[in-house]
């Protein structure tokens, strides 16, 4: 091998205020950035269209792909617009009303719907749950509420009634009119916060699938509900975020790190890139070097199996954005060496599908051969997301003649994308694939590598031959 093995665990960085410019979008990248976030939640669509077009000049001059990803806002229970900050002193009493009908002194909500489902006994907790509050009594839509933990309450904070549905869509208004934008704007993922069911992600998809737009679903797991409902989830989306902020509050920060656990495993089962978030390196927004805490964080999140790991506040407000990425990567090189190979032979019972027990066959040739590498021509990026499931020790190179295929493959664990031409016949499609190997330099001519493909080319879905074969 003539390059030296890429970062495995990609990273994905939230652009924003202290990250716009060209400048530093160019430093995030060559730093490590495989993907950026644009977080629809803050920005105007000007904000977001000149931060795309940035990351996409960007990831032509390093002639590697960068995907694009929009987080959509989702159905956000928000405190309303305050006259200015309300200080609350624990064991106080504050009333909580509906926006439209709260009066000076209550606290405003929104949507409406919250109102609706409050009983004696919930709890509503402010800003991630820094003020706590519990509710006393309910009477006409509004909540007299105890103070149970005070704090400084701002307009628009994130407010949570843990384990309480509340009937809202998973889609409001204000997200259709984001998703049209975005998709014009050609992302390349769409992240659907607040997920409940698999319909919330069957509901994007076909919109997005109406709008002609190839871009996957990230299903963010933030909710209880979505956590039960994982499985099913699974099935719909194209990938999955572990959303650790609202989901801490939801269920509760100290079984957090068991269900993050739960959620990769269930994720690599099912061959879903899987990005843990929030919090990585939280300590880089005002300082040059992570907490021992947050190092070991990034770290047990790799070991956990994360295909790609993110960072908001670093590198979308934070004072040092660019240390921030690289100080992931750096954690990442210095830990990905003691991960383990997933081998696994599924048995007829389980019914895998061909390109599954392919992958499988495939990685362990690889394997037992020591090939320098295992070579992945996909229409879709389907099949490299099967392959790097199993977590090989040799590289992956995920090759396509589709752009959107090559930047989704970006966020997937192991995989270096290469562009090909699009082939005639499965020979052709062989040596083209040997040929962009060579480009890469991790394969030199003359080494041995593994080639997954299809005999019926240029069609999704029909991976059915393994070849051995010298670059």
């Amino acid at each position: 091998m003539s390059a030296e093995t890429p970062r495995r665990t990609k990273i994905v960085a939230t652009i924003g205020p202290a990250s716009s410019d060209r400048e530093t979008i160019l430093a995030l990248a060559e730093a490590g950035m495989d993907a950026a976030r644009l977080n629809f939640s803050h920005g105007t669509h000007e904000d977001h269209a000149e931060r795309t077009k940035l990351v996409r000049e960007v990831s032509e001059e390093m002639g590697r792909p960068i995907a694009v990803m929009a987080d959509l806002q989702g159905p956000k229970v928000r405190i309303g617009v305050l006259a200015g900050p309300v200080k609350l002193d624990t064991g106080d009493e504050v009333v909580v009303a509906a926006e439209e009908a709260a009066s000076d002194g209550e606290l405003p909500v929104a949507p409406t719907a919250v109102g609706e489902v409050l009983q004696r006994g919930h709890d509503i907790l402010i800003d991630d749950g820094l003020v706590r509050l519990r509710v006393e009594s309910v009477e006409h839509g509004r909540a007299r509420c105890v103070v149970l933990a005070g704090g400084i309450v701002e307009t628009h904070k994130g407010v949570n009634v843990p384990g309480v549905p509340v009937p809202i869509p998973s889609l409001t208004r204000k997200d259709m009119d984001d998703l049209d934008f975005a998709l014009d704007l050609g992302v390349d993922f769409v992240a659907l916060s607040f997920v409940r069911s698999a319909a919330d992600v069957r509901d994007l998809r076909e919109l997005i699938t109406a709008a002609g737009s190839h871009a996957h679903v990230i299903a963010k797991i933030e909710k209880s509900e979505a956590v039960e409902a994982l499985d099913a989830i699974l099935v719909e989306a194209d990938a999955v975020m572990v959303a650790r902020g609202d989901l801490g509050v939801e269920i509760g920060t100290a079984i957090v790190p068991l269900i993050q656990k739960q959620i990769i495993l269930a994720s690599l089962e099912r061959a879903r890139p899987v990005i843990t978030a929030t919090q990585m390196l939280e300590s880089m927004v005002h300082h040059a070097e992570p907490t021992r805490a947050e190092a070991s964080d990034v770290a047990n999140a790799i070991l956990d199996g994360s295909s790609a790991l993110m960072l908001s506040g670093e590198t979308a407000r934070g004072d040092f954005p660019v240390q921030a990425v690289a100080y992931m990567d750096r954690i990442a090189r210095a830990v990905e060496p003691s991960l383990d190979y997933r081998h696994e032979l599924p048995g007829a019972s389980e019914e895998p599908t061909v390109g599954q027990a392919m992958s499988n066959a495939a990685c362990d040739l690889a394997e037992s051969l020591a090939a320098e590498a295992i070579l992945v021509p996909t229409f879709t990026g389907r099949t490299a997301s099967a392959v790097a499931r199993l977590r090989p020790r040799r590289p992956i190179i995920g090759m396509s003649h589709h752009d959107y295929a090559l930047r989704q493959m970006a966020i997937e664990w192991g995989v270096t994308p290469m562009p090909i031409e699009e082939a005639v016949d499965v020979e052709d499609l062989w040596a083209k694939s040997l040929e962009a190997a060579r480009q890469t330099e991790l394969v030199a001519e003359g080494d041995l590598v593994v080639i997954t493909a299809g005999t019926a080319v240029n069609l999704p879905g029909t991976t059915n031959v393994i070849k051995v074969d010298a670059a």
